[in-house]
């Protein structure tokens, strides 16, 4: 039976919740007081630390309003005070690529280079968001957005960054014992929800990549699917052939490339809708979209069904992805980059103990600072003039303007040509282009992890849901913080995926657009009911109270999420030189393109890089 919002626990006092949502916020334009979302950290009244807030975050209300009044309805703003400042270089966005880009800048231009780095929302690290939570009592840290390092993808520009921050891989990968939740005594779980499926039931052991057909097939035998589907799924997974035998080696590649892979498990495969849709979900949240969008060949890289119909070794070993992270995710790399430019907000601070350093945010944006950071501060014009760069921001609905050097775009694309309307036409369609898809995190601090220890799981796929995984974030227990996986105490759940866009979006970049635009329309208690419903049946069972074992909850929303790489199905073969983000991140007089953007790749190591040659443009 359908549980009331008060059965769920919808009214426990666990947050300080949006005071307006997100309507009321666009309709009140730029009214919102800079103050309005001051948070105290733990112990300091009034202090202004946002890591420590709960309720709406990524995307949060205040952050995103004037860009959208300038994008989509075109709104005029008050004529800008000119401020009495000058900089040789303002950075338009404090993710980790801006950061970067200031850390470039100073060396090719010295340390005494005067920077200013401008960030719309409230906190420093763009997607490297930090979530801090305190609620428990001890601190506990959970993904906001960024997760890791894979660090073997890593230009020489890279590593040089990582050990000027002193970031040690080898020590990183040591103190992990977190699997992205495939680590747990039963090992990897799939939870079928009863609107979906007809029924609440968690299974636990299920790995497709498991090699043997009767093992994948007893696993089958237990999903709450039609007889029809389970029997087209056991006798796909038992197939043995090979599908490309015959073809030429160019003819092979272009049909994996090119054909759909839901069109492929139907012809080759035998699967009907009923069976498809279980796959869906699966790279929500590694694509930010929906499987029905990619390759072949892209789904055989994530090792989904259907590798034993190309003619290659099914023997795939344990999911070995072990990339190297932080307990607060990229956010600590973030971190380090903010005290290596001003290193008053963190004395001391280092690559051992930054997860537990305090930051003193009163220090970011100080007068006698070389490099000065100002939050909630949205750029809404960037022009070349005769001796630099004029750049105009809104900050507590005042427009201001300032002058520099030289400027880095280290915001998102597509919002760029709003920003420097003077850009040629078609580097501003070249960056329309690169729309970038939803990212969605949601952080629920509950008082102990006795339930999913009892259910011997770290973790679930839940193909029916709003996310597509839960995860148990603890077991990383390096930058000075500690939370090993024997702790039974409070913990965050991460719920990761995307947002769905509605079927009637059909083209790629319009399922983007019509998806961003659902997540915003979502507001605090759409998704706090979202995951207190699968808590309540995935996690009842085993003790787990709704009602009062929720503690803290955290929405990292991001419309503008993963960058717009190039997918097999939607994206032609550019001829060289000639591709989207190519044209994009071409310098325009003194203003260069710094973001994962310009790399066409969501990493943060093509940040960094992006950073790099953005700054070695100016002049």
């Amino acid at each position: 039976m359908k549980k009331t919002d008060l059965e769920l626990g919808m009214g426990q006092d666990i947050t300080r919740r949006d005071f307006i949502h997100d309507t009321g916020l666009a309709a009140l334009g730029l009214c919102l007081p800079l103050g309005a979302f001051a948070s105290a950290g733990p112990g300091q009244a009034g202090r202004y630390y946002p890591p420590t807030r709960t309720g709406m975050r990524g995307s949060h209300p205040g952050a995103f309003e004037s860009a959208h009044a300038l994008a989509r309805a075109g709104k005029p703003f008050p004529a800008p005070r000119d401020l009495d400042e000058t900089y040789d270089l303002v950075v338009v966005g404090g993710g980790i690529s801006g950061l970067a880009a200031a850390q470039y800048y100073q060396k090719k231009f010295g340390q005494n280079a005067r920077i200013l780095i401008l960030e719309n929302h409230d906190d420093f690290g763009g997607h490297a968001k930090r979530n801090e939570f305190h609620q428990g009592g001890q601190m506990r840290l959970a993904l906001g957005g960024t997760h890791n390092l894979e660090y073997w993808q890593f230009s020489d520009t890279v590593n040089a960054m990582m050990d000027e921050l002193g970031i040690d891989i080898e020590h990183l990968l040591r103190h992990k014992e977190f699997g992205y939740g495939r680590n747990g005594e039963n090992g990897p779980a799939v939870w079928f929800d009863a609107e979906t499926y007809g029924q609440n039931k968690l299974l636990t052991g299920v790995d497709f990549s498991e090699p043997d057909p009767e093992k994948l097939a007893a696993w089958i035998d237990e999903f709450p699917l039609s007889v029809e589907a389970r029997e087209q799924l056991k006798r796909f997974v038992a197939m043995r052939t090979n599908v490309l035998e015959g073809m030429s080696e160019a003819d092979a590649e272009a049909y994996v490339h090119g054909t759909r892979y839901f069109d492929f498990l139907r012809e080759h495969g035998g699967l009907g809708d009923e069976a498809i849709q279980f796959f869906d979900s699966a790279n929500d949240g590694s694509w930010g979209v929906q499987t029905r969008n990619l390759s072949v060949a892209e789904c055989a890289w994530e090792r989904l069904p259907g590798r034993q119909l190309l003619g290659e070794d099914l023997v795939c070993k344990a999911w070995d992805y072990s990339p190297a992270m932080f307990p607060d995710g990229n956010a600590s790399l973030a971190r380090l980059q903010v005290h290596a430019l001003i290193p008053n907000v963190a004395p001391g601070t280092n690559a051992h103990n930054v997860a537990v350093a305090e930051f003193d945010y009163d220090q970011l944006d100080r007068a006698e600072n070389t490099v000065r950071l100002r939050l909630n501060s949205t750029v809404v014009n960037a022009a070349n003039t005769g001796s630099g760069v004029s750049v105009t921001y809104i900050n507590d609905d005042r427009a201001l303007r300032l002058e520099a050097r030289h400027c880095v775009m280290a915001c998102y694309h597509v919002i760029i040509p709003h920003l420097c309307p003077d850009l040629p036409a078609a580097q501003k369609e070249a960056q329309k282009y690169q729309v970038k898809r939803p990212l969605l995190l949601t952080n629920v601090l509950i008082r102990s992890s006795a339930a999913m220890d009892k259910l011997g799981i770290t973790g679930a796929r839940c193909p029916g849901r709003m996310h597509n995984y839960v995860l148990m974030f603890k077991g990383i227990n390096t930058g000075g913080f500690e939370h090993k996986f024997a702790d039974d105490g409070p913990v965050a759940l991460t719920f990761w995926g995307t947002i769905a866009p509605p079927a009637e979006a059909i083209e790629l970049n319009e399922q983007m657009r019509a998806a961003q635009a659902k997540m915003l329309a979502l507001n605090f208690e759409d998704y706090e009911r979202e995951v207190r419903i699968v808590l309540r049946n995935m996690l009842g069972p085993a003790g787990f109270d709704v009602e009062n074992d929720v503690l803290a909850i955290t929405v990292n929303r991001w419309p503008h999420g993963y960058a717009h790489d190039y997918l097999d199905l939607w994206d032609p073969d550019w001829p060289e030189g000639e591709a989207p983000h190519l044209i994009a991140r071409r310098p325009f007089g003194n203003i260069t393109m710094a973001n994962s953007d310009a790399g066409a790749d969501a990493y943060t190591h093509v940040a960094i890089d992006e950073a790099f040659r953005a700054v070695q443009e100016l002049s």
